[in-house]
């Protein structure tokens, strides 16, 4: 497996995210204008692009956010996702970062806390889906 980190929307991450959100699961405003300041993040493998997701500093929750987080179908059930957050976790304490925040869909709030992400608030709902926010503090490494 290969991670690549780009300063914008790569395709291969556009077509995974039309595969997963619109597609599969029928999200219609998948795009947005949080694509053109995040770090978006895909793994390889091989040639093919099998993963992605994407992070950012939002400003009034000072902290940073990971987002649209997806795995195509076929390499579900291997650790990829779990993988993508472990990279990114690293990614953002390189940067400083000291909590991650998301948003989970509530059907899959269990696989972040797996991760040791804790729910902050309450559900809310984004184009019908239920979602709920979820932040982990992020340890730093000992030497």
């Amino acid at each position: 497996m290969i991670t690549k980190k780009f300063n914008y929307l790569p395709e291969d991450a556009r077509l995974i995210r039309n595969e997963v959100f619109v597609k599969e699961q029928g999200f219609k405003d998948e795009f947005d204008e949080i694509d053109d300041i995040a770090t978006h993040i895909v793994i390889y493998d091989k040639e093919s692009p099998i993963s992605t997701c994407r992070f950012y500093f939002h400003i009034k929750k000072e902290s940073y956010v990971i987002g649209r987080i997806a795995v195509i179908k076929e390499y579900r059930g291997n650790n990829i996702g779990a993988g993508m957050l472990t990279f990114v976790e690293e990614s953002i304490k390189i940067k400083g970062g000291k909590s991650v925040m998301l948003s989970a869909q509530v059907r899959v709030a269990t696989f972040y806390e797996k991760q040791g992400y804790q729910m902050q608030g309450e559900e809310y709902l984004d184009e019908d889906c239920p979602h709920i926010w979820m932040e982990k503090k992020l340890q730093e490494k000992e030497i």
